[in-house]
């Protein structure tokens, strides 16, 4: 197994977590329209920006957005 994978039967939230990271850096909270222009900058999977368009407008901290986005980042 390389450091690529991820575990079985567990999706990989490097990405998303990852855009997470770089997002709330500066920031306490965003916008859902700021995050999904940030997830479309980055270039993520069709999946996460599909999940991230699916948020319901408005602002999140960024346990409240890697919960619902199924991050691991708390």
């Amino acid at each position: 197994m390389t450091d690529d994978a991820s575990v079985a039967g567990e999706p990989d939230t490097r990405a998303l977590d990852d855009l997470l990271d770089d997002i709330y850096r500066a920031q306490e909270r965003v916008t859902q329209a700021e995050i999904y222009r940030q997830a479309v900058a980055a270039e993520l999977p069709p999946d996460l920006l599909a999940r991230i368009d699916a948020l319901p407008e408005g602002e999140y901290a960024v346990d409240e957005a890697s919960d619902l986005l199924g991050g691991s980042i708390a």
